[in-house]
């Protein structure tokens, strides 16, 4: 994340300037800058560049804090905001603030009920809500966002439950790798091609006959442009538990010439049906994303 706010606005303009589709940021403690603030200063300097959070931790937030959040940052960019939802997951955003850390199912209960919490509060007419988590008595939200019924939902997933959740309920399912129950870290090796195809048949199980109105996202960790692909996949199992040959087939993971790489998103969507790549740095990916123009 850029350290300073010159500086993000300027990465703002140039994903608009590369032809990124959205820019996107993450949800922690810690340094790193405000997701809701950022956006809507980066949607001060775009025009036509969505905006969006990968994801927004559903315990930091009431969800009709989060409501209002949303639907204001929708507006002030002219419904370029789609809003990006998670459990939660890493340990220390809980253990520094003293949230609560709940179990993986009752995370993924509780995210639940904050979405349909959620799409009451975007109709703008008053609702009440009863839950085990949440309890809304005849409340109106407001504003309304300008997107209807409400912003794209992205709901970044890996377990199962939350898998078949966002297959249930989300606009765009983004896969993830798994993370610990405790929260300390990733499970590396979830990121396969295996585990792909796991994943996606627990976001049909949720999704039902609404599978093919959804849109498929993968985060990826990494851009490796090279002439020397099994030299590159070589270093990255090692850091990915993942032999060579898996890191070549994964989805998360792109490594080859800037022409191999496009040829394997594409490979990517026709197998798996994922569309939507998330790249955590702009410029290594600029030439695969200008070679993908209009394919």
């Amino acid at each position: 994340m850029p350290g300073t706010g010159a500086l993000w606005l300027e990465t703002a303009r140039q994903a608009e300037a590369l032809g990124y589709d959205a820019l996107l940021m993450p949800d922690h403690f810690g340094e790193q800058f405000a997701p809701f603030s950022g956006l809507a200063a980066a949607a001060a300097v775009t025009t036509t560049l969505h905006l969006g959070t990968l994801v927004a931790a559903n315990d930091f937030r009431h969800p009709l804090v989060l409501a209002k959040e949303a639907a204001t940052l929708d507006l002030i960019s002219e419904g370029r905001f789609e809003l990006g939802l998670g459990a939660g997951w890493h340990g220390s955003d809980y253990t520094e603030s003293g949230i609560t850390f709940l179990g993986p199912a009752e995370r993924v209960d509780r995210l639940s009920e904050a979405i349909a919490v959620l799409k009451a509060a975007f109709t703008g007419q008053r609702f009440s809500f009863s839950g085990r988590y949440y309890h809304i008595t005849e409340h109106t939200a407001g504003p309304v966002p300008a997107q209807q019924p409400h912003p794209p939902l992205m709901i970044g997933a890996a377990s199962p439950r939350l898998l078949r959740l966002a297959g249930r309920e989300a606009d765009i399912v983004t896969l993830a790798p798994r993370t610990r129950p405790d929260g300390s870290g990733l499970i590396l090796a979830s990121v396969s091609s295996q585990a792909t195809e796991r994943k996606i048949g627990c976001i049909r199980e949720g999704a039902g006959d609404r599978f093919g109105e959804l849109e498929l996202g993968a985060i990826v960790f990494a851009v490796e442009i090279t002439d020397n692909p099994m030299a590159a996949a070589q270093a990255l199992a090692a850091r990915w538990d993942l032999t060579p040959p898996e890191v070549l087939s994964s989805p998360h993971l792109l490594v080859g010439t800037v022409e191999q790489i496009a040829e394997d998103l594409l490979k990517y969507r026709e197998r798996f049906g994922i569309s939507y790549w998330a790249v955590q740095d702009l410029q290594p990916f600029a030439p695969v994303l200008s070679r993908l123009a209009g394919r």
